[in-house]
């Protein structure tokens, strides 16, 4: 099995040189030319787009990615992303022309001209959810407001203004409050209710946030909803173990509660707040569509992770840092749907991207981002 080993300065110097590489090689917009109407990117979230706060809380090793195979693909080392490169927020950075955008929480970040991004592996929409290791959803508003206050003290009222209510607010939650009461140990919380009364939960705290983001001036809001969470390597071993082939149900049954529910609240809002304007990524059937029919999308697995260890490497082992230090590494991560037992490769985030960003109607709508960042 494969193993590397940095000394901290050897890492330090590899870290530095990355940065200047990535510093130089962005496509950064011209500081001497700004343009009339610059399109911030704002981010919400889960493991899916969470860039690397994780690194700076106080938390385990099951809430954070920062070491090695992480990051392998494209950074060389790991930056605290949960996949081998780049996420979903990274291509649409590229797509919009911006900068990646930065983990709120990194020590050193200052400039939120071009928005700023608040996700965290492991959170949910309900406190509750992994409680006390992650950054919830409300205390990722909080932080926005923090950074409302930052702008208009920099930029003044009415350009701070301006840039909120240009800006896109893209967000991936509910997928942990669904997870977390069958893969902590701790599902009382959960029985407590029927399965809509849950579901409604989790809608109403992500409803209130985005009343309270609209209330300070945001308007063009992007989602996606909820996975096949059931179909993930590490889901499926919550079977019996005859049946470990198979998607686990319930959370598949919550998953497709929340999408209905989403897509009913989101034209409701709409009808409800003036110039609120929406985009829903469908990756429910985007990521279903991969699994079943992997080859058509360029991928030769699809059911083994590339990098855990056990019966399709779905153990939560990836790294050797959470417990159980040995694991397998695949040799070519673009060959794999999942990089660890949760997380797709970069490859399969890209493909996500282009279709959150241009894609038709029939899978990201009313909008898709191209049409939020160039058109709205």
């Amino acid at each position: 099995m494969a193993t590397l080993k940095f000394s901290g300065v050897h890492f330090r110097t590899i870290l530095a040189i990355l940065i200047l590489k990535l510093v130089s090689s962005s496509s950064l917009p011209d500081q001497n030319s700004k343009p009339e109407k610059r399109v911030s990117l704002f981010v919400f979230g889960d493991s899916l787009f969470d860039p690397g706060n994780n690194n700076y809380i106080n938390t385990t090793t099951a809430y954070q990615a920062n070491f090695w195979p992480y990051g392998e693909s494209f950074f060389r080392v790991p930056t605290g992303r949960f996949s081998d490169g780049w996420l979903i927020p990274d291509f649409i950075s590229e797509f919009a022309k911006l900068p990646l955008i930065p983990a709120y929480l990194k020590p050193g970040i200052k400039d939120y001209s071009y928005g700023v991004n608040f996700a965290s592996g492991g959170a949910g929409s309900l406190l509750e959810s992994h409680q006390g290791f992650v950054v919830d959803l409300k205390t990722q508003l909080s932080y926005f407001k923090k950074v409302k206050k930052q702008l208009k003290h920099k930029l003044g009222g009415e350009k701070a203004n301006a840039l909120l209510s240009s800006a896109v607010y893209l967000f991936s939650i509910g997928s942990n409050d669904y997870l977390a009461p069958f893969t902590t140990g701790n599902s009382i919380f959960y029985r407590s209710f029927t399965k809509d009364q849950y579901v409604g939960m989790v809608i109403g705290n992500l409803t209130n946030v985005l009343q309270e983001i609209y209330k300070k001036g945001g308007r063009k809001f992007a989602f996606v909803n909820i996975p096949p969470l059931g179909c993930l390597p590490g889901t499926k071993t919550l079977n019996e173990k005859e049946k470990r082939d198979a998607c686990f149900e319930e959370v598949m049954t919550l998953a497709k509660l929340h999408n209905r529910a989403i897509s009913k609240l989101l034209p409701k809002l709409q009808s409800q707040l003036k110039a609120f304007h929406y985009s829903k990524h469908d990756i429910y059937t985007s990521i279903s569509e991969r699994l079943n029919n992997p080859s058509k999308y360029g991928f030769k697995e699809a059911k083994m992770a590339c990098c855990g260890s056990g019966p399709n490497r779905a153990n939560y082992s990836c790294g050797g840092m959470r417990g159980e230090k040995e694991f397998e590494l695949c040799d070519n991560p673009k060959d794999y749907f999942f990089f660890d037992s949760s997380h797709p490769t970069q490859s399969v985030y890209k493909q996500l991207a282009e279709l959150i960003w241009s894609g038709s109607s029939d899978i990201t709508g009313p909008y898709n981002l191209k049409a939020f960042f160039q058109d709205i």
